[in-house]
């Protein structure tokens, strides 16, 4: 795949994310991923509320993508429509618009990354001019980009060297190059072994309840001509009992300083079975995702979502009007139920405190 430049993502025929334009007047331009697969519809986002919109509804998704976007969307915020308004003033609002960014959704780490490191590079260029400024934080919007970009491309080769040829491998979730500056995580094992000719088998969950498995995550494997099988979520016993997977490779959305690891619903679940299974259960995650502020999971927030995605699952009334819905959209994986985190360092394993510590002082 060719190299999309910085600040886009590209998968086959068309960019997931990119900015366009120049920093005063430019604007983040995102495929809308609650149309996929049916439709490849973009939008672009003029405004903070635009942008915090596209990720708390999951027009854009995925732990790197969000910060991302988070980090295009201090930039939009920066901006005055006052042609004369000081430096000050541009810091003020970014300060604002980082604020609100924050609220769209509490449990990926990046996000809140993304906007604190655009902030710390704002105090460094307040005696910049307001254009110098809104320079500078673009600058830094398209490095964040750059550098998830060239971290999933060594996570894809670090992650490749566990696959062994003829293995059937489990997804849960989406963590392509949808859900991130390109290429992916936990897919871009998978993309990695397919591009060095290891022939694997790819069974995607489908991951209720908004199916970004089904939607995503097979859609991303067919462009790329990977063999791949859709299951149901309440299928990945069966499938492991009869012996078609070997290995399980999900991605993160926070990982606390133990290893422990908050990813979609459904991926502890996933982690029961492959350890009643005997089957390796792998993370696939950038050093960005690690949390190392929170001593273990239990610290990590879990956001809940609206009753409607199952009440109502694409428009459709599924349940009794009045019934009690509970819907987190993340579960917490314990340390010691991974074989091991895949990161664009290397392996940590065993996956503990120590390890965690050891491998980030590469950084």
């Amino acid at each position: 795949m060719s190299d999309p430049g910085i600040g886009s993502l590209t998968l086959p025929g068309f960019q997931t994310l990119e900015w366009k334009g120049d920093a005063r007047t430019g604007h983040l331009s995102l495929i809308d991923q609650t149309l996929l697969p049916s439709e490849t519809t973009s939008i672009a986002c003029q405004t903070v509320d635009t942008v915090w919109e596209a990720i708390k509804v999951l027009r854009v998704r995925g732990a790197p993508a969000i910060g991302i976007a988070a980090a295009f969307g201090c930039v939009i915020g920066a901006r005055t429509p006052a042609a004369a308004a000081s430096t000050a003033d541009c810091f003020k609002q970014l300060k604002q618009a980082g604020d609100h960014l924050r609220t769209s959704r509490p449990t990926a780490v990046n996000l809140f990354w993304a906007i604190d490191r655009m902030e710390r590079v704002a105090v460094l260029a307040l005696e910049l001019s307001p254009d110098a400024f809104l320079d500078r934080l673009l600058a830094e919007a398209n490095a964040i980009a750059d550098e998830d970009r060239h971290m999933c491309r060594s996570i894809g080769r670090h992650g490749a060297s566990v696959i062994q040829a003829g293995e059937g491998i489990l997804t849960h979730c989406n963590a392509g190059g949808l859900a991130t500056a390109d290429y992916g995580t936990a897919l871009a094992c998978i993309f990695s072994a397919h591009e060095q000719g290891i022939p694997l088998q790819v069974f995607v969950d489908e991951t209720r309840p908004l199916l970004q498995g089904a939607r995503l995550t097979a859609w991303e494997l067919q462009q790329r001509g990977i063999p791949a099988t859709l299951i149901c979520d309440n299928m990945a016993a069966q499938v492991m009992r009869e012996g078609r997977i070997q290995r399980v490779i999900v991605g993160a959305d926070r990982i606390a300083a133990n290893g422990d690891a908050a990813n979609k619903i459904g991926t502890y679940g996933v982690a029961v079975l492959a350890r009643a299974h005997n089957i390796p259960f792998y993370v696939a995650a950038p050093s960005s995702t690690f949390d190392l502020s929170i001593p273990d999971g239990s610290h990590i927030p879990i956001e809940l979502r609206d009753p409607k995605e199952i009440t109502h699952g694409f428009g459709r009334v599924t349940a009794p009007a009045g019934i009690a819905v509970y819907n987190p959209a993340f579960d917490v994986t314990p340390a010691e139920l991974i074989t091991a985190i895949i990161t664009e360092h290397g392996l940590i394993q065993p996956v503990n405190t120590a390890s965690v510590q050891a491998r980030l002082q590469q950084l």
